[in-house]
């Protein structure tokens, strides 16, 4: 029983254990230069909501943000939404993305996985308009709701 059909995996100790997986709390990153919107679901509801956001270039920052939420919320599966051009092509972000899933592998020991993150952000955008959150105010829950929109469609994709 595999659950990573539409993405690509992760996981260097090999440890993806679908079972597991599926009865677990995920987190999802939708990593970014400057910021990294951060959302948190559970595969029993398969439902996704906005988590936090880390603001901080720092790796040494990030990373201990992302230390402190794997503790509280023990997910079994990451998710990275993997940033491509509209035309599916990769891009410098797209690598950095990859270094990034790759540290978080790394680091955690957590199976990652990466899904296409394309319109994510207009998404995130319409789904904050309709709720009267506009222009400028967008700026702070923006990233964490495209990390919603990302863990959804990898809900939605099961």
């Amino acid at each position: 029983m595999a659950v990573a059909t539409h993405g690509q995996l992760i996981d260097n100790e090999n440890i993806y254990d679908a079972k597991i997986v599926l009865a677990s709390t995920v987190l999802c990153f939708d990593f970014g230069e400057q910021r990294i919107g951060i959302a948190v679901g559970e595969h029993l509801l398969a439902s996704a909501n906005p988590l936090t956001t880390i603001d901080n270039e720092s790796n040494d920052v990030r990373f201990e943000v992302i230390s402190k939420l794997i503790k509280e919320w023990q997910p079994k599966l990451l998710i990275v939404g993997l940033p491509l051009s509209l035309d599916g092509a990769e891009t410098s972000v797209t690598q950095l993305c990859k270094k990034f899933a790759r540290r978080l592998n790394g680091r955690f020991n957590i199976p990652v996985m990466l899904i296409d993150e394309r319109y994510s952000s207009v998404e995130a955008s319409d789904m904050l308009n309709q709720t009267g959150i506009k222009g400028r105010a967008q700026k702070v829950m923006l990233d964490q709701v495209a990390a919603q929109t990302i863990l959804q469609s990898y809900f939605d994709g099961i």
